[in-house]
């Protein structure tokens, strides 16, 4: 009994008792980084070369497009939408359960609560890098237009968090390789129509509820306000909603995981 609880409370450690171990967990992932370092890399260029593709090549054919009661080119409306589909580029990741990986973890001091919280800083760190990167090309590139934008970086930080913890939450339900066809299915349309590259007026009345409702859309919309100088209190409501769904996808991954590991 006494070590069954033991082995609970290793695996189910109490919220108020953070523990460093969780930066184990991050030193772990940059050594294996540093094997994949042109995969992690890839993952940045995907929205430059969007940017640079519809953004600046469509761009001249677009025009102009209305943004904030008045109307812009059209690279500066994609842009900093660009910036925020990078730091969920660089937050979601998936571990295969059947991997064991965890399992070896937790046969350590390591308890789950550290994986969890390791696994999301080191969504953060790619997020960071992702992002900071990418607002440099913009800088480049002329596209920002505000000092708010100085924001921008912990805006994406913000979003990474809350695709880093739906990606953590989403890993413990995977079976098999099968299901990651179901994160390209979530992925690509979240994309595609979350006011990335058309402005929300353009978008039937039902439609744009659903748009509303989507975590990538307040990103773009904070990214949005800030590197245009658009700021407003309804920012706040975005942030909030973001810190929101992250938490729920780390309280979720926490339980799904540590019941995992007692199986």
């Amino acid at each position: 009994m006494i070590a069954t609880s033991s082995l609970t409370a290793r695996l189910l450690p109490r919220a108020d008792r953070p523990s460093r171990r969780a930066t184990r967990i991050v030193e772990r992932n940059i050594a294996v980084a540093r094997q994949i370092w042109l995969m992690i890399v890839s993952g940045f260029f995907e929205p430059v070369f969007y940017l640079l593709s519809i953004g600046i090549g469509i761009g001249h054919l677009v025009g102009s497009v209305p943004y904030g009661g008045t109307t812009i080119p059209y690279r500066d409306f994609v842009a900093p939408a660009m910036l925020a589909a990078s730091a969920m580029n660089g937050a979601i990741f998936f571990r295969l359960k059947y991997q064991k990986t965890y399992d070896a973890i937790v046969s350590t001091p390591v308890g789950v609560g550290d994986i969890v919280m390791g696994e999301i800083e080191w969504a953060l760190i790619r997020g960071l890098f992702y992002s900071v990167c990418f607002l440099g090309v913009m800088l480049a590139l002329g596209l920002v237009h505000s000092w708010w934008a100085v924001l921008a970086v912990p805006a994406a930080v913000l979003i990474g968090y809350a695709f880093a913890g739906l990606g953590m939450a989403g890993t413990s339900f995977m079976r098999t390789w099968k299901d990651f066809d179901y994160v390209t299915l979530a992925i690509m349309p979240l994309f595609l129509f979350s006011g990335t590259f058309s402005p929300l007026s353009a978008y039937p009345a039902t439609v744009r509820w659903i748009v509303r409702a989507t975590p990538l859309y307040q990103g773009v919309a904070i990214e949005r306000a800030l590197v245009l100088g658009h700021v407003d209190a309804v920012l706040v409501a975005h942030a909030l909603y973001l810190a929101a769904v992250g938490s729920v996808g780390v309280v979720i991954a926490s339980r799904r995981i540590g019941r995992l590991l007692l199986r």
